[in-house]
């Protein structure tokens, strides 16, 4: 067996990983590690050190997970180590991707089931809070699989901190990740009483709850208290002149999954008329079928995954946490040709009612994970890119006629002339049977081009 690292070893390399962690050099901050990394299979303070570096957030989702696994092998039966290591796993996870699918990785599913055991066995010992704590936090770490797990946990541990305010934080943040955002308010009103000081990531989570449970007076009351200036608005919520921005939008938000359907399913980031700090209506007609699109209300969550840039301009990305409010527009698809950029979509001008035709030929591109995280990226460019066989969806409220809009459409494009625009189903829902053939033959050649 190697030789021992003393206490002062042990510090010395903790301080030096720090140091180059804060300074941002990742690689020599790993290497400064190995040390560590070598000498906790046989060292529980060497472990426990890694253990608290990883919880801090110094290292990568990959990296933090490589650590706790290696721990995790060389303590599997340390009920301290474990408890700790549960709680840890949320730095192996991206936690800024909220509806991600449930974790790869065996850890965690074994660690939440190890600590399911103990902390039953635990029950009124001096370490059952170490226990839960780490349950309650890798249980929420693994999407909508371990749930009651989570749950149970977290009310134990109210249970015996009940005056604790960070206790009912961390349960409200898992009520409001499932949908439970009446339940989460209380949460939340109960942590910000019990706090000291005011904390703004309660405020945050007080807000974004009111909102998702249509309380639209607590959550004014909540965004005035942050002074932003906002006042009643549509929908019986808060509503003030914010930038417009984006989001990460999901099929299956994790707040409307279950166990046995816990995947995102399609996801497609779209822009919104931003209304208040967390909720917005669509204003992307969307390339895929979600069951959300354009007109739809939908709540967001408070922290950014990421920013995409526009030129000089900085637009946050942002996580879908639910749907508030579906329009139920009417979608039509169609094809059309323009003699310049951007000339099909500027006629939705002419419209009336809120309808709209966008191209997602020049609007909608997919990037690689990489590259859509990439805060370097310019979005401008592939947006302004000239196209002149265009494709898309026209939309409208559910109370235009489509005769009326096709009515509409006609009008504007005969002052954009030569552009043209083809939309068989319109012309089927508008009943223009003639007009049907002849439109569906035109779509066609331009789907094909």
């Amino acid at each position: 067996m190697n030789d021992a690292l003393s206490k002062e070893a042990i510090e010395q390399a903790k301080t030096r990983f720090i140091e180059e962690a804060e300074a941002d050099r990742a690689d020599s901050a790993w290497d400064s590690l190995q040390p560590l990394l070598t000498a906790q299979p046989y060292q529980q303070d060497v472990a426990l050190t890694l253990v608290e570096l990883v919880g801090r957030g110094y290292l990568s989702h990959e990296r933090s997970l490589e650590v706790l696994q290696g721990i995790h092998e060389a303590h599997r039966t340390d009920e301290l180590l474990l408890g700790l290591l549960g709680d840890a796993l949320e730095a192996a996870r991206d936690l800024d991707m909220l509806n991600d699918p449930p974790p790869e990785s065996d850890l965690f599913a074994t660690v939440v089931d190890k600590l399911a055991v103990l902390t039953a066995k635990a029950r009124g010992a001096d370490h059952e809070q170490i226990l839960l704590t780490g349950l309650a936090t890798g249980a929420r770490m693994m999407a909508r699989q371990r749930d009651e797990l989570a749950e149970s946990a977290h009310r134990r541990l109210l249970e015996l901190e009940p005056d604790v305010g960070y206790r009912h934080y961390n349960y409200g943040l898992l009520l409001k990740t499932r949908g439970r955002f009446r339940e989460g308010m209380a949460a939340n009103q109960r942590a910000a009483s019990l706090a000291k000081e005011p904390s703004e990531a309660t405020e945050w989570n007080l807000g974004i709850c009111a909102t998702g449970a249509r309380e639209g007076a607590a959550a004014l009351e909540v965004w005035k208290r942050m002074e932003q200036k906002i006042e009643m608005g549509r929908f019986g919520l808060p509503e003030g002149s914010y930038p417009s921005c984006k989001v990460r939008l999901a099929e299956r938000p994790l707040a409307e999954r279950t166990a046995d359907s816990d995947d995102p399913g399609l996801e497609e980031t779209i822009w919104i008329e931003r209304l208040s700090p967390c909720h917005g209506i669509i204003r992307s007609v969307l390339y895929q079928r979600l069951g959300v699109d354009y007109g739809d209300v939908v709540l967001m969550d408070g922290a950014p995954i990421t920013y995409h840039k526009y030129g000089d301009r900085e637009v946050p990305v942002f996580p879908h946490l639910g749907t508030l409010v579906r329009s139920n527009y009417q979608f039509f698809d169609f094809a059309g040709t323009q003699d310049g950029e951007g000339r099909i979509n500027g006629a939705s001008e002419d419209l009336v009612r809120d309808s709209v035709i966008y191209s997602h030929t020049e609007n909608f591109s997919v990037l690689c994970a990489g590259c859509w995280r990439d805060q370097d990226t310019d979005h401008e460019h592939g947006e302004t890119e000239e196209k002149h066989v265009v494709r898309g969806r026209i939309a409208a409220p559910p109370d235009v006629a489509p005769s009326a809009l096709l009515r509409q459409i006609d009008a504007a494009m005969a002052k954009r002339a030569p552009c043209r625009i083809y939309s068989p189903d319109l012309c089927a829902a508008a009943r223009l049977t003639d007009r049907v053939a002849l439109e569906r033959r035109r779509f066609d050649m331009l789907q094909q081009s």
